[in-house]
């Protein structure tokens, strides 16, 4: 049970699995160091340890200045029991693999006309690097179990469902939830329908936007929406309207230049076609009904997002290890900008300090009665001093439904083909996925042995 003592908020220890990344954790060192009511030590744990000990000087150089107002310390450490021994908070974000990995996920099933825009949660990629995360993860429940077993476990990584799943299998107390940004992206934009139908001029903040939020990781709805008194829905369908043939972006054209970015084309085409407003990313979305968006190329350039390929992240990264040692050796300063991401509040939340009511991913314990009870579902859900409790969320229309158990069935049998060491599991949810079944079966079967080939070193504990 935590001790939200004011001694205690200054004794926190946070585990970091995967703390020698670049990027996601230089976001929370930023969040932590703005944040005045929290203090303590976060260990660093990275397969890359060299990566984790630049950290450890970044994060040490950061808190060491006069105007930052949290105070931690950072300590790379060379095993995962070190990590977690009496934490209190683990975060977890890892990429599970190499880029060599994914090229395979993303880039492999292109061969067979298959396209993927992200490659990481669900379709043949996400499949597949679901199927080497989760003897990850298992390490990682029996180490939590061991070490910090009343820990709070926040994960980033992806495949969310497939990554909280694992945990829940192996250790059914654990405390863990899911974050994902996704929904945050699109109360923004519904911040542009406020000030577009309701003229408000000041800057709104996406939080101001409250909505009821249900589905699955990436593939998640609003049924509701509001702001202040005014209910959203009449006047997102008159933005849909207005913008459905040519997208809406801020920035005109973004999404011929940038690989994340989208026109909000595939959101606005779901909205038509099931009534409610999906809240996720053109890129993710687009993944879950494949036959309608990413049939080939040409149909992607038409919804205006984007396939991002796997080399841009491969020199992304060589720009961001770069920047890391720019960062540790003073050459530059880690920008003190709120990252937006909400792992702090949560924090504080949890300890006693606040409540908070945001989007998490849970297993099913009824807040969406129609789909599979213990599956991975995202909704909103209230945080309180050592609690995070999902909202009651309601219904999903029974298409939506259906789209979503599929895709349910297939991440929990790729879970389960992990558990068992049966690779004709893994075969089965691969080839109920909705981009492969299209294929032949020889040469679906063809493409799962290729893709199983390329990433045979991590499972080498199926004994292949």
């Amino acid at each position: 049970m935590l001790n939200t003592t004011s001694e205690q908020q200054k004794q926190i220890n946070i585990a970091y699995i995967g703390g020698g990344s670049r990027g996601w954790a230089w976001r929370l060192m930023t969040d932590l160091a703005l944040e005045k009511d929290l203090s303590g030590t976060v260990r660093l744990y990275d397969i890359d340890f060299e990566a984790a000990k630049t950290n450890e000087v970044i994060g040490n150089k950061l808190s060491s200045k006069p105007e930052i107002v949290g105070k931690w310390k950072y300590v790379a450490v060379e095993s995962l029991d070190e990590a977690l021994y009496g934490a209190d908070f683990i975060i977890i974000s890892i990429l599970p693999g190499t880029f060599e990995e994914m090229y395979s996920d993303v880039h492999a099933p292109e061969k067979y006309g298959i396209y993927q825009s992200v490659g990481d949660t669900t379709g043949p990629g996400g499949l597949i690097r679901g199927l080497r995360t989760v003897p990850m993860y298992v390490e990682f429940a029996e180490a939590i179990k061991r070490n910090c077993p009343d820990a709070w476990v926040i994960n980033y990584t992806n495949p969310m469902a497939i990554c909280l799943k694992a945990l829940y299998e192996v250790f059914p107390k654990i405390k863990a939830f899911g974050c994902c940004h996704e929904v945050f992206g699109t109360q923004k934009l519904l911040t542009e329908v406020v000030k577009e139908f309701l003229g408000e001029e000041r800057e709104i903040s996406r939080r101001e936007i409250k909505v009821n939020v249900l589905g699955i990781n990436h593939f998640t709805w609003f049924d509701k929406a509001s702001y202040k008194t005014h209910d959203l829905f009449p006047l997102y369908k008159e933005f849909v309207h207005k913008y459905y043939e040519e997208g809406f972006e801020k920035t005109k054209g973004l999404w011929e230049k940038d690989y994340f970015a989208s026109a909000n084309r595939v959101k606005f085409d779901l909205f038509k076609r099931f009534g409610l407003i999906a809240a996720a990313g053109d890129r993710h979305l687009a993944e879950f009904v494949p036959y309608i968006y990413l049939r080939d190329k040409e149909t992607v350039y038409k919804w205006k997002f984007n396939l991002t390929p796997v080399e841009w992240r491969i020199k992304h990264r060589e720009e961001l290890i770069k920047l890391s040692k720019e960062y540790a050796s003073d050459q530059k300063e880690v920008p003190l900008n709120p990252s937006g991401e909400e792992g702090v509040m949560q924090m504080k939340a949890i300890l006693g300090l606040d409540t908070l009511v945001t989007n998490v991913n849970l297993p099913n314990m009824g807040q969406i009665p129609n789909l599979p009870i213990g599956a991975i579902v995202e909704t909103n859900a209230v945080f309180t001093h050592d609690d995070v409790r999902p909202v009651y969320a309601g219904k999903l229309p029974s298409d939506l439904a259906s789209i979503m158990t599929r895709h349910i069935s297939n991440q929990e049998l790729i879970v389960k083909a992990a558990l068992e060491k049966d690779l004709n599991l893994a075969k089965r949810a691969f080839l109920n996925d909705p981009a492969v079944e299209r294929l032949p079966q020889n040469k679906a079967e063809q493409l799962f042995d290729e893709m199983i080939n390329n990433t045979k070193k991590y499972l080498a504990y199926l004994g292949l």
